[in-house]
């Protein structure tokens, strides 16, 4: 994540205004940058851009795809600005959102809020006039669902959270494919069906490494009250759900060899890694030895090699 702090300080600790409150112009932009949270829509654009080759079956137009993933940052930007004007509050008292521009003092609360909903007006519009208005309204849905039902309403009530609030990061595998065919198709739902399964068993390994920070600020993330053999059981259930769900693009014909070549190789790594964690969860092995940090970052490729196998495959068959 792209940070903008300038100095070393302990959780929750404001920082301190430079002399006149003059902050410099080059840290500002980089704060503004930070408040999109780059890093996460870099994988939202691995989900969106492979798709619209595979509805394009090919090569789709390259001004849609910019127009389709330079909508889809202002969209996500602006949810995620949103997010850390609503957190800002815990995002203090955690060590690893300590840093952000809120907390430091970079950007003020207002300018936050302003800076999240004037994205999200330009990108609903950014996407009716230049793409369709069927991917103005998945964006628009996936902006809204991630603020009100994710950050506002599950986050801090429920370890449902990240499985339910999830589902926004599952529309811009929708978008992709509404932007290309003003529509939508079963082969979007699967893939769509696909991120939703992943987006537990990708988060909670992250979670259970920083599961103290969760816990100081009352966010009931399933690692804070569940032990790590329920949490390492529930990563291995949804990563077979996942995997399944993953394989029925090729039986249903709208992918050939290849993608489900790559599917299975993938999948069958990542359920190696996720019974792994799951063995060493069940031995009682806590600390560094746990390794769930392992399947984290192994999610991080795996999603990128399934979704790079969808944008290959069309020229395949």
């Amino acid at each position: 994540m792209c940070v903008t702090a300038v100095e070393s300080r302990p959780a929750g600790v404001a920082l301190a205004p430079s002399p006149g409150g003059h902050r410099p112009y080059g840290a500002r932009v980089k704060a503004f940058v930070a408040l999109t949270k780059p890093r996460i829509i870099e994988l939202l654009l691995i989900t969106t851009i492979p798709v619209m080759f595979l509805a394009a079956q090919g090569v789709p137009d390259l001004w849609l795809v910019f127009a389709t993933t330079f909508g889809g940052y202002l969209s996500a930007g602006g949810a995620n600005a949103l997010n850390m004007y609503i957190d800002r509050d815990i995002d203090a008292l955690m060590d690893r959102t300590s840093q952000r521009p809120l907390v430091t003092g970079m950007v003020s609360p207002r300018e936050c809020l302003v800076f999240g909903i004037s994205l999200a007006i330009v990108s609903t519009l950014w996407f009716g006039l230049l793409v369709n208005w069927l991917s103005a309204g998945l964006a628009l849905g996936a902006l809204l669902f991630y603020v009100v039902v994710y950050t506002m309403l599950l986050k801090r009530r429920t370890s449902q959270n990240i499985i339910w609030g999830g589902i926004a990061g599952c529309l811009p595998v929708l978008i992709g494919w509404s932007s290309v065919t003003n529509s939508l198709s079963w082969a979007a739902v699967i893939l769509f069906a696909v991120i939703f399964f992943w987006t537990p068993p990708h988060y909670w390994p992250l979670s259970m490494k920083v599961k103290d920070d969760y816990a100081r600020v009352g966010v009931p993330m399933l690692p804070v009250i569940a032990s790590n053999q329920v949490v390492a059981r529930q990563i291995v259930l949804y990563s077979w759900v996942m995997v399944g769900v993953s394989l029925l693009l090729t039986p249903l014909g709208y992918t050939g060899w290849f993608y489900l070549s790559v599917a299975l190789l993938a999948g069958g790594f990542w359920l190696w890694e996720a019974h792994g964690l799951q063995n060493r969860a069940r031995a009682g092995v806590t600390g560094a030895k746990l390794k769930e940090m392992r399947l984290f970052h192994w999610s991080i490729t795996y999603v990128s090699l399934l979704f790079l196998a969808v944008a290959v495959d069309p020229f395949l068959r």
